[in-house]
């Protein structure tokens, strides 16, 4: 299949994927439903330091529950903005740069969006990169639909990414919508399983930026005890021509980006409390 390289769903030019073709069923759970598995992908690509460890192919996923206001990607939320894609598909791609990832020490990640949104594609991709690929695999998610994970599809993943976008309940709130406790629930569950974690926080000037804030995330990373790195990641505008061609009203538009001092100081918090922070 031909693809277009990019950089992520911010590039101007992406992976998308072709249209899927019939293949035999080969997983467990394709052969119980007699058919290839299918999702709802908008996009793949190869990625470096940002998805995971080392140099990885990311498969990102359509729809999710979330309506982030710093979003970079609202193209992603619908599932009919994605492509009726297999798994045999994603796999057939992501095993041409199977040696390449290998050599680079990275793996596969699973994105969006929200891949928990498509359980059944995303425990079935992972299964296959994990089982038939031998890839490390990474999945990217807010957490918020970790109930739809089953101890199966964990038990295919070996890091999750996990995005806590504020401590305070109003501020999470406002920020993505919807109610922290779902994804402090799972992030307590992946701690009882011994899941390795990776915290991502976005720090927003004027938003998520308060000490105490920021404090009550990493106190709370570091009372898990399987959070090994903490990504304290800069609120950017990347996505903000997003928004106007999907005549959204991005309300962060005049929202500085943090200053470096500004990074500098989130991460001490974290840092203060056992945690490494990049």
């Amino acid at each position: 299949m031909t693809v277009l390289l990019g950089s992520g769903p911010d590039a101007a030019a992406t992976r998308t994927p072709a249209a899927p073709a019939p293949v035999a069923a080969a997983t467990p759970a394709a052969a119980a439903t007699h058919r290839p598995v299918t999702g709802s992908v908008h996009s793949w690509d190869l990625s470096t330091g940002v998805d995971g460890p080392g140099t990885r192919f990311v498969t990102f996923l359509a729809g999710c529950p979330l309506t982030c206001l710093y979003c970079h990607n609202p193209d992603t939320w619908r599932m009919r903005s994605g492509r009726r894609t297999t798994v045999d598909d994603v796999i057939a791609e992501a095993a041409k740069y199977r040696a390449f990832i290998e050599a680079a020490g990275g793996g596969a990640t699973v994105s969006g969006g929200e891949p928990l949104l498509q359980p059944v594609f995303t425990g079935e991709l992972l299964h296959r990169l994990k089982h038939e690929l031998g890839l490390h695999t990474a999945l990217d998610t807010s957490g918020f639909l970790g109930a739809r994970a089953t101890d199966a599809l964990l038990r295919d993943v070996d890091l999750v990414l996990l995005d806590i976008k504020s401590w305070d309940r109003d501020t999470y709130r406002h920020v993505t919508g919807r109610p922290l406790r779902p994804t402090l629930d799972f992030a307590d569950r992946l701690a009882a399983l011994g899941k390795e974690v990776w915290v991502r926080f976005v720090l927003v000037p004027g938003l998520t930026d308060d000490p105490a804030n920021i404090d009550g995330v990493a106190r709370f990373a570091a009372g898990l005890g399987n959070v090994s790195r903490v990504d304290v990641l800069p609120f950017h505008k990347l996505g903000e021509a997003k928004w106007d061609a999907l005549g959204k009203d991005f309300t962060l538009r005049d929202t500085p980006a943090p200053t470096p001092e500004q990074m500098a100081a989130a991460k001490a918090i974290f840092a203060a409390r056992g945690l490494r922070a990049v």
